[in-house]
Protein backbone atom coordinates (compact mmCIF):
# COMPACT_ATOMS: atom_id res chain seq x y z
CA UNK A 1 0.00 0.00 0.00
CA UNK A 2 1.32 3.45 -0.92
CA UNK A 3 0.52 6.75 0.71
CA UNK A 4 -1.47 9.08 -1.56
CA UNK A 5 -1.30 12.85 -1.18
CA UNK A 6 -3.49 15.63 -2.49
CA UNK A 7 -4.75 19.08 -1.60
CA UNK A 8 -8.18 18.65 -0.03
CA UNK A 9 -11.14 20.54 1.40
CA UNK A 10 -12.64 19.15 4.59
CA UNK A 11 -16.39 18.61 4.22
CA UNK A 12 -17.64 16.76 7.28
CA UNK A 13 -16.46 14.76 10.29
CA UNK A 14 -18.24 12.43 12.69
CA UNK A 15 -16.89 10.44 15.64
CA UNK A 16 -16.34 6.69 15.85
CA UNK A 17 -15.08 5.02 19.00
CA UNK A 18 -13.63 7.37 21.63
CA UNK A 19 -10.92 9.25 19.73
CA UNK A 20 -11.33 8.37 16.03
CA UNK A 21 -13.12 10.38 13.38
CA UNK A 22 -14.54 9.55 9.98
CA UNK A 23 -13.65 12.43 7.67
CA UNK A 24 -15.27 13.27 4.34
CA UNK A 25 -12.87 15.35 2.26
CA UNK A 26 -12.79 16.57 -1.33
CA UNK A 27 -9.40 16.13 -2.98
CA UNK A 28 -8.13 17.85 -6.08
CA UNK A 29 -6.69 14.62 -7.56
CA UNK A 30 -8.96 11.80 -6.35
CA UNK A 31 -12.37 13.41 -5.86
CA UNK A 32 -14.39 12.98 -2.70
CA UNK A 33 -12.92 10.49 -0.24
CA UNK A 34 -13.99 9.19 3.16
CA UNK A 35 -11.44 7.95 5.64
CA UNK A 36 -10.79 7.05 9.25
CA UNK A 37 -8.50 9.38 11.16
CA UNK A 38 -7.19 7.34 14.07
CA UNK A 39 -6.91 9.26 17.36
CA UNK A 40 -7.86 12.47 15.55
CA UNK A 41 -9.48 13.87 18.68
CA UNK A 42 -6.19 13.49 20.55
CA UNK A 43 -3.46 14.06 17.94
CA UNK A 44 -2.76 17.76 17.48
CA UNK A 45 0.43 16.94 15.58
CA UNK A 46 -1.32 15.04 12.76
CA UNK A 47 -4.71 16.80 12.65
CA UNK A 48 -4.59 19.91 14.83
CA UNK A 49 -6.59 22.82 13.40
CA UNK A 50 -7.47 21.03 10.16
CA UNK A 51 -10.86 19.47 10.80
CA UNK A 52 -13.17 22.48 10.45
CA UNK A 53 -15.45 22.37 7.40
CA UNK A 54 -13.92 24.04 4.33
CA UNK A 55 -10.38 23.92 5.69
CA UNK A 56 -7.84 23.52 2.88
CA UNK A 57 -5.18 20.97 3.80
CA UNK A 58 -2.67 18.61 2.29
CA UNK A 59 -4.12 15.15 2.92
CA UNK A 60 -2.02 12.00 3.24
CA UNK A 61 -4.03 8.77 3.10
CA UNK A 62 -3.84 5.09 2.22
CA UNK A 63 -6.40 3.12 0.23
CA UNK A 64 -6.96 -0.29 1.75
CA UNK A 65 -7.97 -3.36 -0.31
CA UNK A 66 -11.66 -4.26 -0.10
CA UNK A 67 -12.36 -1.47 2.39
CA UNK A 68 -14.64 1.47 1.67
CA UNK A 69 -12.84 3.89 3.98
CA UNK A 70 -9.25 4.97 3.46
CA UNK A 71 -6.80 5.40 6.32
CA UNK A 72 -6.27 9.13 6.78
CA UNK A 73 -2.80 9.52 8.26
CA UNK A 74 -2.24 13.26 8.33
CA UNK A 75 -3.58 16.66 7.34
CA UNK A 76 -1.19 19.58 6.83
CA UNK A 77 -2.96 22.92 7.16
CA UNK A 78 -2.83 25.14 4.07
CA UNK A 79 -5.68 27.56 4.79
CA UNK A 80 -8.18 27.73 7.62
CA UNK A 81 -11.61 29.38 7.38
CA UNK A 82 -10.98 30.58 10.92
CA UNK A 83 -8.03 32.73 9.81
CA UNK A 84 -10.52 35.41 8.65
CA UNK A 85 -13.26 37.08 10.72
CA UNK A 86 -16.26 34.87 11.41
CA UNK A 87 -19.92 35.63 12.03
CA UNK A 88 -23.10 33.55 11.84
CA UNK A 89 -23.75 34.36 8.17
CA UNK A 90 -20.25 33.40 7.02
CA UNK A 91 -20.39 30.16 9.02
CA UNK A 92 -23.76 29.32 7.46
CA UNK A 93 -22.45 29.99 3.95
CA UNK A 94 -19.34 27.86 4.52
CA UNK A 95 -21.57 25.09 5.88
CA UNK A 96 -23.69 25.34 2.74
CA UNK A 97 -20.64 24.86 0.52
CA UNK A 98 -19.57 21.81 2.52
CA UNK A 99 -23.03 20.23 2.59
CA UNK A 100 -23.62 20.70 -1.14
CA UNK A 101 -20.24 19.21 -2.05
CA UNK A 102 -20.69 16.29 0.32
CA UNK A 103 -24.10 15.51 -1.13
CA UNK A 104 -23.60 16.04 -4.86
CA UNK A 105 -20.11 14.64 -5.45
CA UNK A 106 -19.59 10.96 -6.14
CA UNK A 107 -16.77 9.25 -4.27
CA UNK A 108 -13.45 8.84 -6.10
CA UNK A 109 -14.66 10.94 -9.04
CA UNK A 110 -12.12 13.75 -9.67
CA UNK A 111 -13.77 17.11 -10.31
CA UNK A 112 -10.96 19.56 -11.03
CA UNK A 113 -13.35 22.29 -12.22
CA UNK A 114 -15.40 22.08 -9.02
CA UNK A 115 -12.23 22.18 -6.92
CA UNK A 116 -11.01 25.32 -8.71
CA UNK A 117 -14.47 26.88 -8.32
CA UNK A 118 -14.34 26.27 -4.58
CA UNK A 119 -10.91 27.83 -4.15
CA UNK A 120 -12.02 30.92 -6.07
CA UNK A 121 -15.27 31.26 -4.14
CA UNK A 122 -13.61 30.76 -0.75
CA UNK A 123 -11.24 33.65 -1.47
CA UNK A 124 -14.26 35.97 -1.63
CA UNK A 125 -16.44 34.57 1.16
CA UNK A 126 -16.01 37.22 3.83
CA UNK A 127 -18.05 38.70 6.64
CA UNK A 128 -18.52 41.81 4.49
CA UNK A 129 -19.39 39.93 1.28
CA UNK A 130 -21.14 36.57 1.83
CA UNK A 131 -24.02 36.85 -0.67
CA UNK A 132 -22.07 37.28 -3.90
CA UNK A 133 -19.91 34.13 -3.56
CA UNK A 134 -22.92 32.15 -2.31
CA UNK A 135 -24.92 33.12 -5.41
CA UNK A 136 -21.97 32.43 -7.70
CA UNK A 137 -21.30 29.01 -6.16
CA UNK A 138 -24.95 27.92 -6.20
CA UNK A 139 -25.49 28.73 -9.85
CA UNK A 140 -22.21 27.20 -11.03
CA UNK A 141 -22.68 24.00 -9.01
CA UNK A 142 -26.11 23.57 -10.57
CA UNK A 143 -24.55 23.96 -14.00
CA UNK A 144 -21.51 21.74 -13.38
CA UNK A 145 -23.75 18.92 -12.17
CA UNK A 146 -25.68 19.12 -15.46
CA UNK A 147 -28.90 20.36 -13.88
CA UNK A 148 -29.11 23.79 -15.53
CA UNK A 149 -30.77 24.17 -18.95
CA UNK A 150 -30.08 27.24 -21.07
CA UNK A 151 -31.28 30.26 -19.07
CA UNK A 152 -31.55 32.48 -22.13
CA UNK A 153 -34.68 30.75 -23.44
CA UNK A 154 -37.81 28.93 -22.28
CA UNK A 155 -37.25 25.28 -21.39
CA UNK A 156 -40.69 24.37 -22.81
CA UNK A 157 -40.70 26.16 -26.17
CA UNK A 158 -37.19 27.49 -26.73
CA UNK A 159 -38.24 31.13 -27.18
CA UNK A 160 -35.72 33.68 -25.95
CA UNK A 161 -36.69 35.67 -22.88
CA UNK A 162 -37.14 39.36 -22.40
CA UNK A 163 -35.87 40.62 -19.02
CA UNK A 164 -38.49 40.07 -16.31
CA UNK A 165 -40.37 37.40 -18.27
CA UNK A 166 -38.69 34.23 -16.98
CA UNK A 167 -40.20 32.16 -14.18
CA UNK A 168 -39.18 29.00 -12.32
CA UNK A 169 -41.03 26.17 -10.63
CA UNK A 170 -39.90 24.06 -7.64
CA UNK A 171 -40.65 20.81 -9.50
CA UNK A 172 -39.05 21.59 -12.87
CA UNK A 173 -35.59 22.36 -14.25
CA UNK A 174 -34.98 25.55 -16.18
CA UNK A 175 -36.94 28.74 -16.74
CA UNK A 176 -40.29 29.27 -18.46
CA UNK A 177 -41.85 32.04 -20.52
CA UNK A 178 -45.19 33.66 -19.69
CA UNK A 179 -47.09 31.22 -21.93
CA UNK A 180 -45.61 28.19 -20.17
CA UNK A 181 -45.42 29.55 -16.65
CA UNK A 182 -46.68 26.87 -14.29
CA UNK A 183 -49.24 27.55 -11.58
CA UNK A 184 -46.87 27.77 -8.60
CA UNK A 185 -44.10 29.36 -10.65
CA UNK A 186 -42.15 32.34 -9.38
CA UNK A 187 -40.97 35.20 -11.57
CA UNK A 188 -37.21 35.71 -11.73
CA UNK A 189 -36.47 39.42 -11.56
CA UNK A 190 -34.88 41.07 -14.58
CA UNK A 191 -31.81 41.93 -12.51
CA UNK A 192 -31.37 38.33 -11.36
CA UNK A 193 -31.89 36.94 -14.87
CA UNK A 194 -29.25 39.28 -16.28
CA UNK A 195 -27.01 38.53 -13.31
CA UNK A 196 -27.20 34.81 -14.05
CA UNK A 197 -26.02 35.42 -17.62
CA UNK A 198 -23.01 37.35 -16.29
CA UNK A 199 -22.13 34.75 -13.65
CA UNK A 200 -21.98 32.01 -16.26
CA UNK A 201 -19.50 33.91 -18.43
CA UNK A 202 -17.41 35.94 -15.94
CA UNK A 203 -15.01 34.91 -13.14
CA UNK A 204 -15.96 35.53 -9.53
CA UNK A 205 -13.33 38.28 -9.35
CA UNK A 206 -15.44 40.37 -11.74
CA UNK A 207 -18.06 40.77 -9.00
CA UNK A 208 -15.74 41.40 -6.06
CA UNK A 209 -15.99 45.19 -6.08
CA UNK A 210 -19.77 45.35 -6.59
CA UNK A 211 -22.19 46.27 -3.83
CA UNK A 212 -24.13 43.12 -2.99
CA UNK A 213 -26.82 43.37 -0.30
CA UNK A 214 -28.70 40.26 0.72
CA UNK A 215 -31.71 41.05 -1.48
CA UNK A 216 -29.60 41.09 -4.64
CA UNK A 217 -29.93 37.73 -6.38
CA UNK A 218 -32.13 36.36 -3.59
CA UNK A 219 -34.62 34.88 -6.07
CA UNK A 220 -31.74 33.45 -8.12
CA UNK A 221 -30.42 31.69 -5.00
CA UNK A 222 -33.90 30.33 -4.35
CA UNK A 223 -34.02 28.99 -7.92
CA UNK A 224 -30.67 27.19 -7.58
CA UNK A 225 -31.47 25.88 -4.09
CA UNK A 226 -34.70 24.36 -5.35
CA UNK A 227 -32.82 22.73 -8.22
CA UNK A 228 -30.15 21.28 -5.94
CA UNK A 229 -32.70 19.95 -3.46
CA UNK A 230 -34.90 18.50 -6.20
CA UNK A 231 -32.05 16.47 -7.66
CA UNK A 232 -30.70 15.45 -4.26
CA UNK A 233 -34.24 14.54 -3.13
CA UNK A 234 -33.64 16.09 0.28
CA UNK A 235 -33.65 19.45 2.01
CA UNK A 236 -30.35 21.18 2.66
CA UNK A 237 -30.12 21.98 6.36
CA UNK A 238 -27.58 24.74 5.80
CA UNK A 239 -29.92 26.44 3.32
CA UNK A 240 -32.61 26.53 5.99
CA UNK A 241 -30.12 28.17 8.34
CA UNK A 242 -29.30 30.80 5.72
CA UNK A 243 -32.98 31.55 5.20
CA UNK A 244 -33.36 32.31 8.91
CA UNK A 245 -30.68 35.04 8.80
Amino acid sequence: MSVLASDALILRTWPVNEADLVVSFFTRDYGKVKGVAKSALKSRKRFGGTLEAMTLARAFFVERPRQELVRLDQLELLRSPLSAPIDYTRVAVLSFYAEVLDEVLQEHDPQETVFRLMLAVLDHTTVEQPWMPLTYFSLWMTRLMGWLPDLACCTACGERFLPGEASFHPLADGLFCSRHRQGAGTLLSADSWQLAQRILREPVTAFAAEIWPRRRGQDLRRFTQQSLERHLERRLRSAEAIQRI
